[in-house]
């Protein structure tokens, strides 16, 4: 697939607010579906009052996600769900991730935003002249942080007020992949009636979500799932979020603190203390149930896979075996370098014009490995 010229054509394409029509391409159909969350109650105390408001976010609670579906009427009963990063604001670089692992495995591809995320968040939050008052305020307290941008002032704030978002949005996102898992494992959802298994593609935190929920496997929903993982897989604590696209270092420092070092005066209070939790802990450090982790990424066998990139600083390939335990990274993960400058956030850039070629084959050697494994 020519990467560079996908990318710009079905962003010209697609729009998730013109969500009522259908879209048509080379390769694929693009539907959308409508889903209604319930928000998971995950504090006990009205000392978390920022939770309860981010409750009433009614787009996070309502709103549509796309399906790419295959041209071809013969369908295998297997659907792809693809999860995106942290502080995604739209679909526009998985569109064409999308299509060509629909178009190649003649899959449908469901593209589920996560809590808070793509268009589960209120327009202010991309509101330039919102945004910008928030990001002068926090330039005043954090002058001289090089990691405070536009792009993650809306996240980096979020966080700093409150780090517990992070495990509710995280909670409420598997709620909502399992539902949507036992919507479609009942045959009752309207576009994917014949489904009976869903494989995982999974990138940056996505992929850290995807474990938890097959670590803690809520009414045997992943007992078949395979689970792809690309810039991805490692534990909480190896992760470096501090980035430009991601989040500033207050609010990153404030995050690993938070879990890390004062996780049993804060965290534990919360929790539910249920499977989901317990994977949750797991995911966390290294150190936390490190056995039953590594037993359990082993015991997948051929069933996970994954890609990690080389100079990929915000999920290094040493969290990502951490994770997964030696023996299952060392066979199970592959690791590529590619010859132009990339980022975690930005692996397969569309403004290298002098390298699209290399850029092209860059996303054609992860996506045809990826291909390949759910065919």
């Amino acid at each position: 697939m020519n990467y560079v010229e996908r990318y710009t054509e079905l962003n010209r394409l697609f729009s998730i607010n013109n969500s009522t029509s259908v879209i048509y391409t080379p390769y694929a159909t693009i539907h959308f579906a409508s889903f209604e969350s319930i928000p998971e109650m995950c504090h006990h105390t009205s000392s978390n009052h920022i939770i309860d408001v981010d409750a009433l976010i009614s787009e996070n609670t309502h709103f549509v996600y796309p399906i790419f579906m295959p041209h071809s009427t013969v369908r295998s009963g297997k659907a792809i769900l693809l999860l995106h990063g942290l502080n995604e604001r739209s679909w526009n670089k998985y569109l064409a991730w999308a299509e060509y692992l629909c178009y190649t495995t003649n899959k449908p591809v469901i593209l589920f935003p996560l809590a808070y995320h793509i268009n589960r968040c209120p327009s202010s939050w991309s509101n330039p002249r919102e945004i910008a008052t928030i990001f002068h305020l926090r330039r005043q307290l954090n002058g001289n942080d090089r990691y405070i941008s536009v792009a993650n002032v809306v996240l980096s704030n979020r966080i700093s007020e409150n780090p517990h978002r992070f495990y509710c949005s995280g909670r409420q996102s598997i709620a909502d992949i399992c539902s949507l898992i036992s919507t479609i494992y009942k045959g009752v959802h309207p576009m994917l009636p014949d489904v009976s298994t869903v494989d995982i593609f999974a990138y940056s935190i996505g992929a850290f979500v995807a474990e938890i929920a097959l670590l803690a496997n809520p009414l045997n929903l992943f007992d078949d799932t395979k689970l792809f993982l690309f810039c991805g897989g490692s534990v909480f604590s190896a992760m470096q979020g501090k980035s430009r696209g991601i989040m500033d270092t207050n609010a990153f420092d404030m995050l690993h603190t938070y879990y890390l070092q004062e996780r049993n005066n804060h965290l534990k209070q919360f929790q539910k203390n249920d499977a989901i939790d317990a994977a949750f802990e797991t995911m966390i450090s290294a150190q936390y149930n490190k056995q039953v982790r590594e037993k359990f990424f082993l015991s997948m066998g051929n069933k996970i896979k994954g890609i990690a990139l080389s100079k990929d600083v915000v999920i290094p390939y040493a969290g990502i075996v951490e994770a997964l335990g030696s023996v299952c990274a060392n066979n199970q993960i592959t690791q590529l370098d590619f010859d132009y400058q990339y980022s975690h956030e930005n692996p397969f850039p569309t403004n290298h014009i002098h390298q699209t070629n290399e850029v092209n084959e860059g996303f054609n050697q992860v996506f045809s490995y990826a291909r390949d494994f759910f065919s």
